[in-house]
């Protein structure tokens, strides 16, 4: 199976991919169905009120996660990709205030957002933790249309009928491409065979369909975004919003380490302080709402930038031609990892975050630094490998607490995973592939309490003030 760098790279907004932006594309399609329903049969009796209905991980934490606001936007049309913030505000508050949802190609439809909403805090739907029911009625109350949808990770949403035909509905399976690796062992073997690194075979695969140039333009689009969320971090001050009154630190933090440059008092572990404060910058903003690529998730969005702006600024012999690689390469490892086990946390918990997030990073490095397929591969497994078991347990159902110091923590050990992959020959104990199995099975076997539910862990055991 074939997951584009675009699939595993997106551009969208926070809080969290599973939770904002995946019941906002769901909502949207819903949208669509609707008027293609609609304009097949526009005799018959009209759709006039439209609900949603949350289950599992969404209801649980989903006013945490802005979860309502999402279903409310894409209900109005709005895609996280091209969301216009300033023109969702105003178009959100119309909504709340007249409960009518007009939109081109569709009756003029009733929606009360305040009650069109039901968090369903009973058992999850059978397909997966994030799902969600959208129904729209006729004006007897009669059903007109429904269906199912399942946000599974990284911004991907499917209805219950594609995921039952396991559809990710990605690129077009149809489509050959010169290096299909389902594995990373059969990764290594066609690096192997054909002597072209794993950057390189990505790119292969990528250009199938479109050219080097339009390849490089959408490489560099997505880190322009990435860097330009940093920066916003960086130079952003205030408390996040969700209650628990949690200061932005970065923009502290990023001055001090500007102010001790130069100064012969500074630890040899700076670097990791830079490597945080990278991070960090991004998940405060994805906490607030800002403007964010998922690497692979909103959750775990600033491990991958935060890397990559470390080996631009602070490594030798960095250049443009390096960044590229790395993202082509972080995306070859978090499509094995979305295709053989999962990226999401409220399926197998923070493993599948930060975790795939640190292995993405770590092979993205080394392949920056000159590493061999295999080191890169080395690299990767020793990343994933020490976030096995990680919880997801953000208090109050907030992006907030642990989880952006956690992609700080995510980074460091990506760069300690490529540094300790790149000062062997790439043979270890522990193939990637396995590793995979052994967080799909990890996953599999965690409590629910631990998977996004803010249910268990950190989440029951904040103090009171």
């Amino acid at each position: 199976m074939f997951l584009s760098i675009f699939d595993i790279f997106k551009i969208g907004v926070g809080p969290s991919s599973s939770h904002t932006m995946g019941p906002m594309l769901a909502s949207a399609r819903f949208l669509d169905a609707l008027r293609e329903r609609w304009a097949r049969a526009p005799d018959a009796p009209a759709p006039l009120r439209i609900e949603a209905v949350l289950r599992g991980s969404l209801a649980f934490t989903g006013q945490g996660h802005a979860t309502d606001r999402a279903v409310v936007l894409g209900l109005l049309g709005f895609r996280p990709d091209t969301l216009d913030p300033d023109e969702a505000v105003r178009r959100e508050a119309a909504l709340r205030a007249n409960a009518w949802i007009d939109i081109a190609g569709l009756p003029r439809i009733r929606f009360d957002a305040e009650t069109g909403i039901v968090f369903d805090y009973g058992p999850p739907l059978p397909g997966h933790a994030n799902g969600m029911i959208l129904r729209a009625f006729d004006a007897e109350g009669v059903p007109y249309f429904t269906e199912t949808y399942y946000s599974i990770g990284g911004g991907f949403v499917l209805t219950a009928e594609e995921l039952a035909g396991g559809d990710i509905k990605a690129v077009d399976a149809s489509v050959l491409r010169p290096y299909p690796f389902g594995s990373a062992a059969e990764m290594l073997v066609m690096g192997a065979a054909s002597r072209r690194s794993i950057a390189a075979m990505k790119r292969a695969n990528e250009t199938v369909g479109r050219g080097d140039a339009e390849l490089d333009a959408g490489l560099d689009r997505i880190w322009a975004v990435m860097d330009a969320c940093i920066d916003r971090g960086l130079a952003t001050e205030g408390t996040l919003p969700g209650g628990l009154n949690v200061r932005r630190r970065a923009r502290r933090i990023h001055q001090a380490l500007l102010s001790e440059r130069g100064s012969n008092s500074v630890q040899p572990h700076v670097a990791n302080d830079w490597l945080s404060v990278y991070a960090m910058a991004i998940n405060e903003e994805n906490a607030g709402g800002g403007c964010v690529v998922t690497a692979p998730t909103n959750g775990a969005a600033g491990v991958v930038p935060a890397v990559i702006r470390y080996y631009r600024d602070h490594c030798i012999g960095a250049n443009h031609a390096g960044v590229r690689d790395f993202l082509l390469t972080a995306a070859a490892i978090g499509g094995l990892i979305k295709t053989n086990a999962s990226i999401s946390g409220a399926e197998v918990g923070c493993q599948g975050e930060v975790g795939s997030a640190a292995a993405m990073a770590a092979a993205g490095f080394c392949a920056a630094l000159g590493g061999t397929n295999e080191q890169v591969e080395n690299a990767a497994e020793i990343a994933l490998e020490h976030h096995l078991g990680l919880t997801c347990d953000p208090i109050r159902g907030l992006v907030q607490v642990p989880c952006i110091e956690r992609n700080g923590l995510g980074a460091i050990k990506a760069v300690a995973a490529a540094s300790l992959a790149l000062r062997g020959d790439g043979s270890h104990i522990m193939p990637l592939d396995n590793c995979i199995e052994a967080m799909k099975q990890t996953g599999r076997d965690m409590s629910v309490r631990y998977k996004e539910t803010s249910t268990g862990g950190l989440a029951v055991n904040l103090p009171e003030c």
